[in-house]
Order: structure tokens, then C-alpha cells, then sequence
């Protein structure tokens, strides 16, 4: 008599197993459970054991010296922290369309021109589709290698007959091992198929490159502990009908977390900005109601930015709050102490609030030009924004709070002509009011910014 096969069942949204079926899994999706045959011998154990591998002093271990490859994309290689680590796997998602592959295919192409052999595994196209791209993009080379193919074990045969210096998985829901039955894409296959590319990429010293689906949410699809076993996380992002599209990294290992890349996107691929804060700046006016310059600080690098700011009468039922670009919960919180600390009375006007060119910028250096920008709408006062940069934290007493790299934010604004900054008075005393003939206007609270900017 024939043995009964075990099976488990597999939530898809976050990876939970349990023995029997569950109409609600534990983290509270409905109808996520998906029976999965486990191999005949067990689980499958792939053991990650080098055998030149041995306990060894941490003082022994030399650390800061990580051997990177050149992308040939500054701007990847910024975010990156200086480029790919030999040996490092990266994850990067996006919504379909929004230039992932063909960010991919350019550094590939580079990367193959520089260094050897690269190799670029797709599941979701045929080699011919990938060789159309790269010919608009000029991203051919002898020894860029491609592979359509789902099998992992083929996958990982190539890449060790090859061994190639970079390795892109394209995308990692195609992707599918013989040792489980389920289908491509679902919680044992993605998290199987990543453990294979982790291994091979620590034990060759091979940079590998993951791209990852996205949900309707926009969150990445697959198990949460796929991006426990990578490296570096990225997402990259940007409006279809826009051409800015930017770069983060939510998760780096060998660099920072805050850096972002920005590319503008062209029939011949992806391209750099030279000068990020101008691009952002465009279709500036010179006098508009509710409309500041900002400046945050991203990264190692600060940037100019518009907000925009609405102020309405509201027509029936509760006031709308809506802010792009900008946390809502912080946007409620700026209203209230302009009501409280200036005698506006917001609580029968819509506000609706933007930062220009889709970027969400860290930190809290934006909420005095939040402020001021619903004040000048509300108040129908025009703002000479092509001349003044306005930048500070918001207290919940009114007082303008110190930033970190006002000093570098102030002399961005001044190389792109803004002659006045005014930002928080902690932050004044540490700059030379001289430098770069800039003005600096120190103001200690809310209602003192607000004074002043009637007056400018």
C-alpha cells in the first residue's frame, strides 16, 4: 500500500503553517491558506555549510574593507553605498512599468563592459524581448549573457558553468523548485528559490540582483522574511505620466538607508539628474498664494522643494485634511498650532497640501513651509518664493525647532539663487550670516515667521 503523501497549508501573506486548513490565519487574512505537499523525505534541508568554514576570533575579523563593483550609474551607486558588494544580494521592487528592468539591464551592460561575464535570468520574457530593450538602450555587450528560465536548479547549473561577476534574477515569483509542488510565486517557492540565490551568491562572492512583484498596495509581494535574507532592500518609484522616477533603500547592510537615486525616464532608458533641486524647482513662480520653498536634507544630499498649500471653504459635513508628499497625521498637527498660536480659524476650510514633483522627503525640515504656505492661502497673501527658502520644526508651543544640515540646505539655496533663508534661531547662531551673500532671517516662533513674511 501506497503512503500518504504529508501536506501543510501555507498562508501567502505571511508564510504561517499549520497542519490543518484555517479559514482565517493568524495574521488576520481571510481565505489566505494554501495546501502544499512536503517533499517524501521531509522537509527539504539544503545544508549552508562551507567546508573551509571555522570559528574564528572576532578580533581576527577585518571589517570596513567590502571589494565593490562600479555600476556605471552614479546614481545607483549612491544609494547602493558606493556600488554593488561581491557577494551582497539586493532586492529591488516597483510597480510593473516603472523602469526596474531597464535600471537593471543598463548596469548590467556596464558592469559587463568593466568587470566579465554577467548573466541575467529572466522568467518573464523571452531573450529576444530583453535583447529588443537593450538595443533602444544601447545596453549591449559580448559579455552580457541572458537565460529565460523559471527552474532553479537549471538556473544555479548556468550560473556555475558561467560564473559570472553579476547575477540579475528576473523576478523571483517565476521562479519555481522541483523539491515543492506548489506554484511559482507562493510562500515555499519564493522563500525555497531565495535560499538557493543567497547560498550561491555568499559561497562564489557573486553580487546578485533580486527583482521582486509588488501588490495593489504597493507593498512587496511574498514572504516578509525575503527581505530578512537579502542584503539591501530598494524600491523604486515615480508617476507613469511624470518622468522623475526615484530610487530608496529601505534596508542596506554595507550603506545608508537614507540616500536616494533620481532618474528621469527616456526612449533611450534611464538618465541622471545633474541637478536634482532645479528639476524640482521648474514651473517655479515668482509670487503665488500658498506656494514656499523649502529645503530637505536627503541623504548626503539636501534639496530644494515646493509646497503648495490650498486653503477653502469646506461645503457641508467636517473639513478634508489631504496632503501629498507630506504625513497626514503631521499636516493635522502644523494646523493646529496655526489656530492656536496665530488666531486662524481652519475648522470650516478644506486644506490640501503637495510637495511638487512626487518626492516625500524625510525629517521635519518642511513644516515651517507647510505652515506658511496654508497661511498665504488662507490669507490670500503672495509670497515672493523665487527669493526666499524657508525651513524648521514646528513645536506643539509654536517655538521653531533646530534641523540638522541647515548649514548645507542654506548654501543649496543659495546656489540656486535664493537670497534670503529663514529658518530657526538655534540654527542661525551656528552660521556665518555672511556666507555665499545670503541673508539669513532668524525667527524663534511660529508668529514670528508669519510677522515677518507679511512684511518681506
Amino acid at each position: 500500500m501506497s503512503k500518504k503523501q504529508k501536506t501543510i497549508f501555507v498562508c501567502q501573506e505571511c508564510g504561517y503553517e499549520s497542519a490543518k486548513w484555517m479559514g482565517q490565519c493568524i495574521c488576520g487574512q481571510w481565505n489566505t491558506m494554501v495546501e502544499e505537499k512536503l517533499p517524501e523525505n521531509g522537509l527539504n534541508k539544503t545544508s549552508v555549510i562551507n567546508s573551509e568554514s571555522k570559528p574564528i576570533p572576532i578580533q581576527e575579523v577585518q571589517s570596513g574593507i567590502h571589494s565593490r563593483l562600479d555600476t556605471g550609474i552614479n546614481e545607483l551607486n549612491r544609494v547602493l553605498g558606493g556600488g554593488l558588494v561581491k557577494g551582497s544580494v539586493t532586492l529591488i521592487s516597483g510597480e510593473p512599468g516603472i523602469g526596474k528592468s531597464t535600471l537593471i539591464l543598463q548596469a548590467a551592460s556596464a558592469i559587463a563592459e568593466n568587470n566579465g561575464k554577467v548573466l541575467y535570468v529572466t522568467g518573464e520574457e523571452s531573450e529576444e524581448q530583453i535583447k529588443i530593450r537593450a538595443d533602444r538602450i544601447h545596453a549591449v555587450s559580448e559579455n552580457l549573457y541572458l537565460l529565460s528560465e523559471t527552474d532553479i536548479d537549471r538556473v544555479m547549473h548556468f550560473v556555475r558553468n558561467i560564473e559570472p561577476v553579476f547575477l540579475i534574477i528576473d523576478s523571483i515569483q517565476t521562479l519555481y523548485s522541483q523539491n515543492l509542488t506548489s506554484a511559482p510565486g507562493t510562500v515555499s517557492q519564493v522563500r525555497d528559490c531565495a535560499n538557493e540565490i543567497v547560498r550561491e551568491a555568499k559561497i562564489k562572492n557573486i553580487p546578485v540582483f533580486i527583482i521582486a512583484h509588488v501588490t495593489k498596495s504597493g507593498d512587496l509581494a511574498g514572504p516578509r522574511i525575503l527581505e530578512h535574507m537579502v542584503d539591501t532592500v530598494l524600491n523604486f518609484n515615480g508617476e507613469r505620466s511624470q518622468e522623475l522616477r526615484i530610487l530608496r533603500s529601505y534596508k542596506n547592510r554595507f550603506g545608508t538607508t537614507s540616500e536616494i537615486g533620481a532618474f528621469e525616464m527616456k526612449e533611450s532608458g534611464l538618465t541622471q539628474f545633474d541637478n536634482l533641486s532645479k528639476s524640482f524647482l521648474d514651473g517655479l513662480e515668482k509670487e503665488a498664494e500658498g506656494a514656499v520653498v523649502t529645503c530637505s536634507y536627503e541623504g548626503t544630499r539636501p534639496l530644494l522643494l515646493e509646497v503648495q498649500a490650498l486653503a477653502v471653504p469646506a461645503n457641508i459635513g467636517f473639513a478634508r485634511r489631504t496632503s501629498i508628499g507630506i504625513d497626514n497625521g503631521r499636516l493635522n498637527m502644523i494646523i493646529a498650532v496655526l489656530e492656536k498660536k496665530t488666531g486662524l480659524s481652519l475648522i470650516n476650510h478644506d486644506i490640501y497640501v503637495n510637495i511638487v514633483g512626487g518626492i516625500k522627503p524625510d525629517g521635519t525640515a518642511t513644516d515651517l513651509a507647510v505652515a506658511l504656505a496654508v497661511y498665504s492661502s488662507y490669507k490670500g497673501i503672495r509670497i515672493p518664493s523665487d527669493r526666499i527658502a524657508v525651513l524648521g520644526e514646528i513645536g506643539l508651543t509654536g517655538e521653531l525647532r533646530p534641523v540638522p544640515n541647515a548649514e548645507r540646505m542654506m548654501k543649496e539655496a543659495s546656489k540656486m539663487g535664493f537670497r534670503i533663508v529663514m529658518m530657526p534661531e538655534k540654527n542661525s547662531k551656528k552660521i556665518n550670516e555672511n556666507t555665499e551673500n545670503t541673508k539669513i532671517i532668524s525667527v524663534g516662533t511660529l508668529y514670528e515667521a508669519i510677522q515677518t513674511i507679511e512684511i518681506i
